[in-house]
């Protein structure tokens, strides 16, 4: 390159609406990881304006897939190329109750546990890289951090090491990997530019794409729950996702899935690891349906994508098989304790369930559970102690709710409807509150939307 390319002029290229070079954009990202206190190569205001820049204009395929390209190699990538198998993950825009991600790295493991390569590497691997809770969306991290002694803070190399032996491993964002994310991310949420849907997809993917992955599922959450606010926006955050995971070589299908409730019984940290737990060891409460459900229609994808099975629907119906025969909770155990986790929490997890303060809501009259804010619910369930309001804030493992109906049951007046658990009984008016104000009971049957709305492939695209 002859030339040394100005923050500036990137930012004025973009304000004008012009389509930035690859040059400009790798440049851009460089400076904001390079950059130290002594030698601002690009200031926070720059950022600041370069964020809301694209934010207005938006961006093209190319320079999307480049600017997500460039977060991804910003700091350290997992090279799991090296283990010479089939990496998948999968990634959830985020919801209330949403705890697939228990069930489904077990799943997946057990099927690559059960298809070593010639090498004795299990066939398929998940390196699963998680976050942390925020606002009214639980966080895997806190789950897993319930269980005693369980470390998400791994090392690349230490992780490889995991999937090597146990075909999945569970960990946290450290800060070297896509460094130039936590920058972004950090600003966007002082500028106004949190919504953008290109932001979003070059934040999601440059996380996922630097576990090196040969194929990737998302679960696009639409509804009152969903991150996104409208089904149009969760579509376009879907095809720009799927379009960037394509352009850079690895196959990937969105499913644009209900969040109009909590997903499954529990919604919270410790809770959510006992309902799975239970799930694995065939102890199947019908509230736990849909969590079922959903968690094996997203392992049929995978296994699909892998090559374990020729259709999604097969997959379903290997993954279900999986997580009947027991071999998911093996996999688990295997998981849990190469991660230092105390896997005889598990023998009686409902035994570690120990709210100091509970609260049951009943329906006020017969009628129908018609209607929720399932955003709100989230809400309620932060207040309780569960979530955070801002990033650091400490969560509790014994919080959360326990739902006593779904969406379209019939109830009789007085039926149990919620089940409120914190540490602090002073933590229970305001929840119940939100609750009480947001359960709609009506008299006649609601129409309830599928689980799963739409699947989005590179064949769907519109162009």
């Amino acid at each position: 390159m002859t030339h040394t390319i100005h923050p500036l002029d990137v930012i004025l290229h973009k304000r004008d609406g012009l389509a930035l070079t690859d040059a400009e954009i790798r440049a851009f990202i460089l400076a904001i990881v390079k950059r130290t206190s002594r030698r601002q190569l690009v200031t926070d205001a720059q950022i600041a304006a370069f964020l809301m820049a694209v934010f207005l204009r938006g961006l093209d395929s190319r320079e999307l897939a480049t600017l997500t390209e460039a977060m991804r190699f910003s700091g350290e990538v997992a090279y799991t190329e090296a283990l010479n198998t089939f990496a998948i993950d999968k990634h959830s825009t985020g919801g209330v109750g949403d705890k697939t991600s228990l069930l489904i790295a077990p799943i997946l493991a057990a099927a690559g546990l059960a298809h070593p390569t010639a090498e004795g590497v299990p066939g398929i691997v998940v390196p699963m890289i998680s976050g942390r809770s925020l606002g009214h969306t639980g966080g895997t991290l806190d789950k897993l951090e319930t269980i005693p002694g369980f470390n998400t803070q791994l090392s690349f190399p230490a992780m490889r090491d995991i999937l090597k032996q146990c075909g999945a491993a569970l960990i946290g964002q450290t800060p070297t990997i896509v460094p130039a994310d936590r920058i972004l991310y950090a600003l966007r949420d002082h500028t106004g530019t949190v919504e953008s849907p290109f932001l979003i997809t070059a934040s999601i993917m440059s996380k996922k794409l630097a576990e090196g992955l040969n194929a990737l599922v998302l679960d696009v959450k639409v509804g009152s729950g969903a991150f996104m606010p409208t089904y149009e926006k969760s579509k376009l955050l879907a095809e720009l996702m799927v379009e960037t995971g394509e352009a850079s070589g690895t196959r990937t299908a969105a499913l644009l899935t209900a969040m109009d409730e909590p997903l499954g019984r529990f919604s919270g940290n410790w809770v959510e690891v006992w309902e799975c737990v239970d799930i694995m060891k065939q102890e199947r409460h019908p509230m736990s349906r849909d969590l079922i459900e959903l968690s094996n229609i997203l392992s049929g994808w995978m296994l699909c994508l892998a090559g374990h099975a020729a259709t999604p629907e097969e997959g379903a119906k290997l993954s279900d098989d999986i997580l009947r025969s027991g071999a998911a909770y093996k996999a688990w155990l295997k998981i849990i304790a190469a991660q230092n986790g105390d896997t005889s929490i598990f023998e009686d997890p409902a035994m570690h369930h120990k709210p100091t303060a509970t609260r049951t809501l009943t329906a006020p009259t017969a009628g129908y559970l018609a209607a929720m804010d399932c955003k709100q619910v989230g809400w309620a369930v932060q207040r309780l102690g569960a979530g955070r309001a801002k990033p650091g804030d400490p969560v509790s493992a014994q919080a959360g709710i326990e739902m006593h109906a779904k969406l379209g049951d019939k109830l009789d007046a007085n039926q149990p409807l919620i089940t409120l658990f914190s540490e602090d009984p002073e933590l229970l008016d305001e929840p119940e509150d939100m609750l009480r104000e947001t359960l709609q009971i009506e008299q006649a049957p609601p129409r309830l939307q599928p689980l799963i709305r739409e699947v989005v492939t590179k064949n769907s695209l519109r162009p």
